[in-house]
């Protein structure tokens, strides 16, 4: 690889804040990474971190936006979603009743990422979900009397 070459790729969408945008940045992170393991699974939490900024902060308000940012690099997608601000409470998973018809999402985004961060405040809150390929995830302990698989190697281009 060239020196002056990274091996990541960054790609970056300010939405505004109408609820068509949602479907928006879906389609957009579904066409970024078409020929990735996770392009369906980033669509869909892409579309859930979207959608939580325009129903819980300044984001969904007249003149409010999102940000998404996507960095690829071999084997990790990272997927930052970005909202303006105007939360008094910061996004948590919660434990919605059977009835409830809100409240599943992040549980949904930590169950199909390998990471999720959540930073900001009162003026902006930004939720970053890693998501790697199986042989870059971190290595997990074997039940007791099992194996630990270590990860598989490979080679840089």
């Amino acid at each position: 690889m060239h020196e002056y070459m990274s091996d990541w790729r960054i790609w970056e969408l300010t939405c505004p804040g109408l609820p068509e945008e949602i479907g928006r940045a879906r389609r957009w992170t579904r066409d970024v990474l078409r020929d990735s393991p996770h392009a369906e699974d980033a669509a869909l939490i892409v579309s859930e971190l979207g959608s939580n900024a325009l129903m819980h902060s300044a984001s969904g308000s007249p003149n409010g936006s999102f940000h998404v940012s996507l960095h690829r690099s071999l084997g990790t997608v990272l997927l930052v979603v970005t909202d303006t601000g105007g939360s008094t409470t910061k996004p948590h998973v919660e434990t919605p009743g059977g009835d409830d018809t809100h409240g599943r999402g992040l549980s949904l985004v930590t169950a199909l990422a390998s990471r999720v961060r959540v930073s900001g405040d009162d003026y902006g809150r930004t939720v970053t979900v890693e998501m790697a390929d199986e042989a870059n995830e971190p290595t997990r302990l074997a039940p007791p009397g099992g194996r630990t698989a270590l990860p598989t190697w490979r080679p840089t281009p």
